[in-house]
């Protein structure tokens, strides 16, 4: 019992949210059929994946005290640049994918990381402005029109691990999953176990201090911005295999929902906090609650408005600790 209670101090918001996991997935397995079977499990972990990734780097720019909206057209414009790079090249190959997306993800994430050091403008205005002209220059130059001739590494369904049903039908992991799985265990590397990672945490909980102390402010906009710019390259690859084709808006308002997983995993706006096990608990409630929803045929609209009270809530939190607003409503209660 007090090994609990010392695991809960440590990580409360991660309990919570194991918690309301297992309360919610209770509540769906009664509510519907089709909610614990190993073939809805594989499928959330399938169509996870890409936000997954987003998340992961969108935590890292958490911590650093930042904060970007422009990641999902980012990710749009990497697999515009790489898909026609391949084309030029003759098809390629996963590397030849992987390291276009990384280099083009991270100069975009360059782009952000400039703007905000050297003219000081805050995160969130320069991401809103990227966010635009990102997006209208795709637009601009691919007038909106889809790729489906694609190299057939690319758009080749690769499983990683299936299972046979009661019924039947296989129920299949796919190789979103295992790159989901690599980009979540390198950001873990990165934020736990280096300096690097270490010093985000200090620029993030107290830039002032953190400069006084000698940490390289400028490296520490560029690594953590360059990271999302690389995490959001490789998702825009990973959500292409999975959809087969390279369309310009499918990512477009992708970012709220991982941004709302983010925050609900612990990541706090104002920098200085989050985990990596806080951000996939996140993208999982925010998961299975998308689809509880859509198996239970409620309105998609109802998803909207969860994930818009959540960024809310999590805004609010941010700016005032969950013990002092406890305790101002305890105070208004007692009068």
């Amino acid at each position: 019992m007090r090994n609990r209670g010392k695991l809960f101090r440590a990580h409360p918001t991660e309990t919570w949210l194991v918690v309301v996991l297992l309360i919610m997935s209770a509540g769906l397995s009664v509510a519907s059929d089709k909610f614990f079977t190993i073939a809805n499990l594989f499928n959330l972990l399938n169509t996870s994946s890409t936000n997954l990734i987003f998340a992961v780097g969108l935590l890292v720019v958490l911590i650093a005290g930042g904060i970007d909206i422009s990641f999902a057209v980012a990710a749009s414009v990497v697999q515009y640049v790489v898909a026609l790079a391949l084309a030029q090249m003759g098809g390629g190959d996963w590397f030849i994918g992987l390291t276009l997306a990384a280099i083009v993800g991270i100069a975009l994430g360059a782009v952000n990381a400039g703007l905000i050091y050297y003219f000081q403008i805050i995160s969130i205005v320069v991401t809103i402005a990227t966010f635009n002209i990102f997006f209208g220059l795709l637009m601009f130059f691919t007038h909106g029109v889809s790729i489906y001739n694609l190299p057939a590494w690319w758009t080749h369904r690769t499983v990683i691990f299936e299972f046979q049903q009661a019924n039947g039908n296989w129920a299949e992991l796919t190789l979103p999953v295992a790159i989901m799985a690599v980009c979540v265990a390198a950001t873990w590397g990165l934020i736990r176990f280096t300096t690097t990672g270490r010093q985000l945490y200090a620029f993030g909980d107290n830039p002032e201090g953190a400069r006084r102390l000698g940490i390289n402010i400028a490296a520490m906009h560029f690594i953590a911005f360059g990271w999302l710019g690389l995490m959001a390259g490789i998702a825009g690859l990973v959500q292409v295999h999975y959809s087969q084709e390279v369309v310009p808006n499918a990512l477009v308002g992708r970012e709220l929902d991982v941004l709302a997983a983010v925050v609900l995993g612990g990541a706090r706006l104002g920098g200085g906090r989050g985990t990596v096990l806080g951000c996939i608990l996140g993208v999982f409630l925010v998961s299975v609650t998308q689809n509880g929803l859509n198996l239970l045929g409620i309105s998609p609209y109802a998803f909207k408005m969860i994930v818009g009270a959540i960024i809310l809530i999590a805004i609010t939190l941010s700016n005032a600790p969950l013990g002092h607003i406890l305790a101002g409503l305890r105070q208004r209660l007692g009068t």
